[in-house]
């Protein structure tokens, strides 16, 4: 365990990757989206999605953790188990001051009334329905969903290289696609919808959570083969 934390450490050495960064496009995120309220010329609530704009950022997180900090690990004589688990704790622990950032954003929100302009970046009704222990984890499945995306993507160039990787995200997109066709043909999309709506936000993150983990799982059996 001791040595897992290390890889915690060695992750977050450079601080800017999981923390000045994610502050500095958040805040801009927040001051651009509260501007472009203030000229819209109505009373009602304002809603947008800005506050989205750092969870992308995961994704390159969990790309450059792989591809950058992997051959420094081995270096060190860390084995990939333990950098697997320490690199997936970073995200957790990231992905959870991202979560806490967004209910402080919110807090801010209510105390304000929407920045004194009805706006709103961070309370959004349908993310809010089942309070704030609810939000936060629909807050902290984002990022980490994204960190996985593209640490699984990053594993899988680094273990067979640039066409399997093409293919698969080919193949992904195909199955994609597939999906809504047969969801066209078969006239399923107000089911679709309607599930979507009965699941709410918090059933969507927990679905997110289990393909958190398939993705994890497919990750580690590659990470094995991975080339530093």
């Amino acid at each position: 365990m001791r040595r897992t934390l290390n890889v915690i450490r060695l992750q977050l050495i450079n601080r800017q990757t999981f923390i000045w960064v994610p502050l500095i496009i958040l805040g801009s995120a927040v001051v651009i989206s509260v501007l472009i309220y203030a000229m819209i010329p109505t009373d009602g609530p304002k809603y947008g999605g800005g506050a989205q704009a750092p969870l992308w950022y995961f994704f390159g997180i969990g790309i450059g953790a792989m591809t950058y900090t992997f051959p420094f690990s081995q270096a060190l004589s860390i084995t990939r188990r333990e950098f697997f688990l320490g690199t997936l704790l970073t995200a957790v622990l990231g992905s959870a001051f991202i979560a806490v950032l967004f209910l402080i954003g919110a807090g801010i929100e209510l105390a304000t009334g929407g920045y004194g302009i009805n706006g709103w970046v961070f309370h959004l009704p349908w993310l809010w329905e089942a309070g704030p222990l609810g939000a936060f984890v629909v807050y902290i499945t984002l990022p980490l969903f994204l960190f996985v995306v593209g640490f699984t993507g990053s594993t899988i160039y680094k273990s067979w290289g640039p066409t399997v990787l093409t293919i698969v995200s080919v193949g992904l997109g195909l199955v994609l696609v597939g999906l809504a066709f047969l969801a066209t043909r078969l006239e399923l999309w107000d089911d679709v919808w309607r599930g979507v709506l009965d699941a709410g936000a918090v059933g969507l993150a927990l679905w997110g959570l289990l393909a958190t983990a398939v993705l994890a799982s497919i990750s580690f059996l590659a990470f094995r083969r991975a080339i530093p």
